[in-house]
């Protein structure tokens, strides 16, 4: 396995470099070498704002004698995230504006509810009714501006996304290597939906440590054609696959170790994978 501090990674920019690795990797482990673990703790205490998550994560993965290691990538579910940072909000607190109330009338949603989320975002890209689609501040399009309304630790609360969580990212990642002497990437995870496709799917929201966007292009593939528009969400996929365990209802497992998977530490963030507003097509 890779080092994940090599040298070869260690500024933005070399992409194709992590490419290079991930392809030699493919090309020369042996098959038994070509699996990963992935792990989730269960006994999280209920999280509140203030909380300082590395200690906890670190001593839920100590009671399953599961330690940090060097290389490891830690998701977490971005609620746990939100309640530590204060980002949880009683809806009776909630002045719904005019806007807000016309917004609840043309969708049939609390209008507290749409206050919040034209507060979340920076445009309402489609309605109708019991749905709003918003360009939340970070850049993803998602219902309600990924405000969340269930397992919100009590009644009449809502969780908004952190404020910038690539930064929540860094910062757990950094606790983590002070708490457990780990240098681990860290993923924070939410579930999504797609516009072409039902049902939602683990993606990355924040990310630290690891290539966020693989950019394969220019690269061949196994016929010797370039490739064209190769560009791989690896932490879409990490925060997807981590998501199996994680679950999206009662499960109470807000934290998944992955280990075994090879990469090099990169200055990717999640914000790399934000399809940039004039290339998008569709909205």
């Amino acid at each position: 396995m890779l080092t994940p501090f090599d040298p070869r990674c260690s500024i933005a920019g070399e992409v194709d470099t992590i490419a290079a690795i991930f392809r030699k990797r493919v090309k020369d482990v042996s098959a038994s070498s070509r699996r990963l673990e992935l792990f989730a703790p269960d006994g999280l205490p209920e999280i509140n704002r203030g909380d300082d998550l590395a200690p906890i994560l670190t001593a839920a993965f100590d009671r399953a004698n599961t330690k940090f290691k060097d290389g490891d990538v830690v998701v977490i579910a971005q609620k746990i995230i939100s309640k530590s940072e204060g980002r949880r909000v009683n809806l009776t607190s909630v002045r719904p504006s005019a806007e807000a109330r016309k917004l609840a009338l043309d969708t049939e949603k609390d209008p507290r509810l749409a206050e919040l989320i034209l507060q979340e975002s920076t445009e309402i890209v489609r309605k109708r009714l019991g749905l709003i689609i918003a360009r939340h501040r970070n850049g993803c399009v998602v219902a309600n501006a990924a405000i969340d309304l269930s397992n919100t630790g009590g009644a009449d609360k809502a969780v908004l996304l952190p404020e910038d969580a690539d930064i929540s990212a860094r910062a757990i990642a950094e606790r983590i290597r002070d708490a457990a002497g780990a240098a681990v990437a860290v993923i924070i995870n939410d579930s999504m939906g797609r516009a072409w496709r039902k049902g939602t799917t683990g993606t990355a929201i924040g990310c630290y440590g690891i290539s966020a966007l693989l950019d394969r292009r220019g690269q061949l593939d196994r016929a010797g054609n370039e490739l064209q528009s190769s560009e791989i969400g690896l932490a879409d996929e990490i925060a997807a696959a981590a998501s199996l365990l994680m679950g999206q209802g009662d499960e109470g497992l807000p934290v998944v170790l992955v280990r075994g998977l090879d990469w090099a530490s990169c200055t990717g963030k999640a914000s790399d994978l934000i399809r940039p507003r004039e290339q998008d097509l569709f909205v």
